[in-house]
């Protein structure tokens, strides 16, 4: 079911909604828009906003199911996360800064919502693509356009590079903090490999790297929050893999999934431990079924007609699992559009 649409006015990239009470109607929508800019050497920019929306899926008025609030032009923005710990928004940007910003209620306003600096940082003179917290909120990850890692310690009013090294030989599409193991990294690259990393050491120690198992750019990786031994990787070629890492040596393969598309965000329901939503680029997006023997779809959503990039669940206030609690928020590139929608399938779910 779908519940509300909008033109962001900009390339539409990355869609996150906050975790934190009381801001779990909250969504951040971000773009990335190449700008050419004329005058005596004619230049590129690449301009980008983050635009907070309120989402009500049940709400009888059609007109305040989503709701722009606020509005903040920034540089191109790549990607953006929650912070776990508070509703603090990171953002990684193609001018090489990581941005921090607080999500408050606007004085004298029952449902308005500002975001506000708290500090920014320059990462690199390369584009930052990816970034993600450490579950205690003092670290994050970055990765970079020129093949490089950085981890960002967070202090109270700036940003300081820790560490940075060149962990792949292309871009670095994702990096990924171990939910139980905080010295642990994940990360992924347009090089075709998997790689693990070991903090404790400096420079980081490379614990692993697969190059076997992805024919093309590693997009993506997520967690399984209930079973930590499962670790999913999505791809340029497709696929979907699912994998076992009690053996951090080498990953075991268990099962795989041809997506119809590239695999650009994978993001686990907030409370179903064996449902992901996954952004397919060119085939929409999909919500999947994922064992540790086999994966499958459950749902496909492919009302966005060009590439299909941001993808999240918002977390229901129902305590309990009910067929109403889901919600997702997409995005898709080219046509700038922003969908809020309901899975139809998940009623089926055992979970219910």
């Amino acid at each position: 079911m779908d519940v509300g649409s909008c033109n962001l006015g900009g390339n539409a990239d990355a869609v996150e909604f906050c975790p934190h009470r009381p801001f779990r109607h909250i969504l951040a929508a971000a773009t990335y828009t190449l700008q050419e800019q004329a005058g005596e050497e004619q230049r590129q920019d690449r301009a980008g906003t983050v635009s907070l929306f309120s989402v009500d899926a049940a709400a009888d008025d059609e007109s305040r199911r989503l709701r722009l609030l606020h509005t903040v032009e920034t540089a191109g923005v790549f990607d953006m996360k929650w912070s776990p710990t508070e509703p603090l928004l990171a953002q990684a940007d193609a001018h090489g800064r990581l941005v921090l910003r607080r999500l408050e209620q606007e004085d004298g306003s029952e449902e308005g919502v500002v975001l506000t600096d708290v500090c920014a940082g320059d990462v690199s003179s390369s584009m930052c693509l990816f970034v993600d917290w450490n579950q205690t909120a003092d670290s994050l990850s970055v990765g970079l356009s020129d093949g490089s890692l950085s981890v960002i310690s967070v202090r109270e009013d700036r940003l300081e590079v820790s560490e940075q090294w060149t962990a792949h030989q292309y871009e670095v599409w994702t990096c990924y903090f171990d939910r139980a193991r905080p010295n642990v990294l994940y990360s992924g690259s347009d090089d075709c490999s998997f790689s693990c990393w070991d903090l404790r050491e400096s420079p980081s120690n490379l614990v692993f790297r697969d190059k076997k198992s992805h024919t093309m750019g590693v997009c993506c990786i997520a967690q399984n929050p209930l079973e930590g031994n499962m670790l999913l990787t999505g791809s340029y070629d497709e696929y979907l893999r699912v994998w076992d890492m009690r053996s951090m040596v080498k990953p075991v393969n268990e099962t795989s999934l041809n997506l119809g598309g590239g695999v650009w965000r994978i993001k686990y329901h907030p409370s179903i431990a064996d449902v992901i939503l996954a952004a397919c680029m060119h085939n929409g997006f999909a919500i999947v079924k994922v064992g540790t023997k086999d994966a499958t779809i459950m749902e496909t959503y492919c009302k966005h007609e060009s590439l299909a990039y941001g993808a999240d669940w918002q977390t229901s206030e129902v305590e309990e699992h009910n067929t109403d609690s889901s919600v997702i928020a997409t995005c898709s590139f080219y046509d700038r559009l922003l969908r809020v929608w309901k899975p139809e399938n998940l009623v089926n779910h055992p979970s219910f």
